[in-house]
């Protein structure tokens, strides 16, 4: 694991007129905000990803250090029990957080960071960072968030039941996000968040 680089990172949010954004994005179990998240970084690649961590396995393809840094549980208590974790929470049996250094390195310097995480740690992250913009990512109907996790075929029938039945739990949340982007096809969601973020950088441009 590459968390050894988040060592020198700074350890404390800066004052400067001149810091970085944070966006934060969430949203049900496969409502595809990772697919969302992954075409919005490459269209604005000015914007940082910020990298998680999670005591899961790595799923078919993901990277230690790229989509997640995977870490058993002893290292996730180690890292929650001396304040290194901005928020976090437990999902599914499996414990997820963002490292806080790595977040505030990015700010201090300038750098507009996104956050794709859970509704309970964004609600944490919101209540420290009141000027965070979030977003709430919504399936255009049930029928086409069922279809999505079966089509995903990374989990068994049992942990998809699950996941949906946590769903309507789950979209209680959405009132308290700034934006609900409705992901009936990617390239309109990402187009949509893309024209709000500009909105709001040059909103920020004219008040500086």
């Amino acid at each position: 694991m590459r968390l050894k680089r988040l060592e020198n990172s700074a350890k404390t949010l800066s004052d400067s007129t001149n810091r970085g954004e944070l966006f934060i994005v969430s949203g049900p179990s496969g409502v595809g905000k990772g697919t969302v998240c992954k075409y919005l970084l490459e269209r604005m690649p000015s914007i940082v990803s910020s990298v998680s961590v999670t005591t899961r396995q790595p799923r078919t393809g993901e990277r230690d250090g790229v989509e997640y840094f995977f870490i058993s549980i002893e290292q996730f208590e180690h890292m929650r029990d001396n304040g290194e974790l901005l928020e976090y929470n437990k999902h599914f049996d499996n414990y997820y957080g963002t490292p806080a250094n790595y977040v505030f390195d990015c700010l201090n310097k300038g750098e507009d960071i996104l956050c794709e995480i859970e509704m309970v740690g964004a609600a944490q992250i919101k209540e420290r960072f009141p000027k965070a913009r979030t977003f709430f990512i919504l399936p255009p109907n049930s029928v086409e968030l069922r279809n999505r996790l079966l089509h995903r075929g990374t989990e068994t029938t049992q942990q998809i039941e699950n996941r949906l039945s946590r769903v309507e739990y789950e979209m209680q949340f959405k009132s308290q996000y700034d934006y609900c982007i409705i992901n009936d096809t990617v390239e309109r969601a990402v187009q949509e968040i893309i024209d709000i973020i500009r909105s709001i950088k040059n909103d920020n441009k004219t008040i500086n």
